[in-house]
């Protein structure tokens, strides 16, 4: 069953770190867009745990980059994961009312004000990617690349048009077609995220770049089967978002496609291949581990 998971130090830290930097690239709009700027910042600054921050911020410390060097880019993939929730919680999509224990931003606003503060979320994340004077140009433009990737049709956007297609059917994906789903859907942001702190310190050697591309997949799907299992057997309250929307929705799950128990076997599978991935680089990898850890035992 789950367990309260307290957030590791290096997840504090991120959460200390990025917020104030997400508060000053939202601070100033033009006064006709006001409005769009408090959705925006509304989507970003209430709550949440920064976890994808925490990634960027662990990979390119493992690495040896000067956390000023993975700024912008944990605030891009912060913002990139707000405006994916925002567009998640919209009623063509989800329809949930609530994020993170409060309204979700359509509520708190209108629809046609959070779906423009999506994407205006999701253009601001290049735009601080592309602005970043502390990398060389190379190394922005790896950094866009890869986010875009994970954003789009080989994304984000990519695993909830799949997801869409089998919420509500009566026909079940294969277990095979699952993984493919939420290894998009989720998994892929995730494993940007990683693998973007890596870029920030210049990562080249191709063992290391194997060993971390592993324990980046581990890490996204297992994030995804705990969201499931979460969705079944969590405490009321602790989500921030209703409880059991994934079979109310009929969607495809773990838990629904293979079983409850199967879905905590398959989880534990993904925690140890991912410690195993990083006890081949030899270097400390104490934060990735503990970021691992947390992810599979969290309970919200």
């Amino acid at each position: 069953m789950p367990m309260t998971m307290l957030a590791p130090d290096c997840l504090r830290a991120a959460q200390e770190r990025v917020l104030p930097q997400l508060t000053r690239y939202l601070q100033e709009a033009p006064m006709a867009a006001r409005r769009l700027l408090s959705a925006m910042s509304y989507a970003n600054l209430e709550g949440g745990k920064r976890l994808r921050a925490a990634l960027v911020y662990a990979a390119a410390k493992t690495f040896g980059a000067p956390l000023a060097h993975a700024d912008a880019a944990a605030v891009a993939v912060e913002f990139v994961h707000a405006y994916s929730l925002i567009h998640d919680d919209l009623p063509a999509m989800d329809d949930s009312p609530l994020r993170r224990g409060i309204a979700s931003c359509h509520i708190a606003y209108d629809e046609a004000t959070a779906i423009l503060a999506g994407d205006a979320l999701q253009a601001l994340a290049f735009e601080v990617l592309a602005n970043d004077e502390q990398l060389l140009v190379v190394t922005r433009l790896k950094l866009v690349q890869r986010l875009a990737k994970a954003s789009g049709l080989q994304g984000m956007a990519g695993g909830q048009m799949i997801d869409l297609i089998y919420t509500g059917s009566v026909e079940k994906p294969s277990l095979a077609e699952l993984q493919q789903m939420h290894r998009l859907k989720t998994g892929a942001l995730l494993e940007a995220s990683i693998l973007m702190g890596c870029d920030c310190a210049g990562l080249s050697a191709a063992l290391i770049r194997k060993s971390i591309s592993e324990y980046s997949k581990a890490l996204g799907l297992a994030y995804q089967i705990q969201d499931d299992i979460l969705d079944v057997v969590s405490v009321a309250g602790n989500l921030g978002k209703p409880q059991g929307r994934d079979a109310e929705l009929n969607k495809m799950t773990y838990p629904a496609v293979v079983g409850l128990d199967k879905a905590y076997e398959m989880r534990e599978e993904l925690y140890q291949h991912g410690i195993k991935a990083l006890e081949s680089i030899e270097l400390d990898t104490a934060q990735l581990q503990e970021l691992l850890c947390f992810v599979v035992r969290r309970d919200n």
